[in-house]
């Protein structure tokens, strides 16, 4: 059975479908030999190559690995930086006949929840904005919003880039010269919660994404440490995304495993504290708008 060729490259975890769509664009993907174009169609004995390189399409029956990692600050979120800051791919576990994927992004300065998978199309449908995926932020700020700002940050501001609003803001409180607040926006544009904050006259001096859809930062992962999803819960995650769950196998069910980057650099035996006792995935399942 024949698939879009973008929609395969995803599923294999080249990347993501806008990214996939790209590279055929730029003419650095071939099948059998032949430039491919966008649109065309393969089958999994076709043989494709993106950037000279033979990828292998996983079987149907595969499930994804789906990691998350509790970024800190001062990491970027790119594979390739003339700066030659840290990133967050040092510290991840090897992947076999795929690559991982972040699930949108964090700026240097911000931490927090970071996803990672092996799935494209499940990349796709956490980051693409017709899917409006909640993504809530812990937000410190100097300063305090009056009750007429907080109502005007969730009606909506006109920015340079379009109307941005929070979908919940939520005074949290503080001390001093700083405040909390608790937000949740449905998108993912460049430094959009400094941005809508700078535009009240306040700035963020810290900022912590907490949950992105139905998957949160748990407690116990702390930062510079990864959690991997168990088998039920990436079916879980796929269900809950609108990706066609692979065909059903056995799984090993092995608990969660904690890792952090210095014991990832010297190739030691992963850690495996006590399973986390709250799960990452939300007791509600039910779908953002647009799903």
């Amino acid at each position: 059975m024949s698939e879009r060729l973008h929609k395969m490259l995803a599923q294999a975890g080249v990347g993501s479908r806008r990214e996939m769509e790209e590279l055929i664009r730029t003419g650095k993907v071939t099948v059998n030999g032949q430039v491919a174009e966008i649109g065309a169609q393969v089958e999994e004995e076709d043989v494709v190559k993106v950037n000279g390189r033979i990828v292998r399409f996983q079987r149907a029956s595969k499930l994804p690995r789906v990691l998350l990692y509790h970024k800190p600050e001062g990491e970027i979120v790119s594979r390739d930086d003339p700066e030659k800051r840290e990133s967050v791919f040092d510290v991840l576990p090897p992947v076999r006949g795929a690559k991982w994927i972040a699930v949108g992004r964090l700026d240097f300065n911000t931490g927090g929840l970071l996803i990672f998978t092996t799935s494209g199309d499940l990349a796709n449908h956490l980051m693409h904005p017709r899917f409006e995926v909640e993504r809530e932020y812990a937000i410190r700020v100097r300063g305090e919003l009056t009750p007429d700002q907080l109502q005007q940050l969730r009606t909506g501001i006109e920015m340079e880039d379009g109307t941005a609003k929070f979908e919940s803001l939520v005074d949290q409180g503080g001390e001093g010269s700083n405040h909390w607040y608790r937000g949740v926006l449905k998108e993912g544009r460049n430094r959009e919660v400094r941005r809508l904050f700078e535009h009240m006259g306040l700035t963020v001096s810290r900022l912590m994404r907490v949950r992105f859809g139905m998957l949160s930062l748990p407690p116990r992962v702390k930062r510079g440490r990864w959690l991997e999803l168990e088998p039920e819960q990436v079916a879980a995650v796929l269900n809950w995304a609108g990706v066609v769950l692979p065909e059903a196998r056995e799984v090993p069910r092995n608990k969660p495993v904690i890792k952090d980057k210095a014991e990832h650099k010297r190739s030691e035996p992963p850690r495996r504290p006590r399973a986390v006792k709250k799960s990452p995935l939300r007791a509600s399942t039910k779908k953002t708008a647009g799903h």
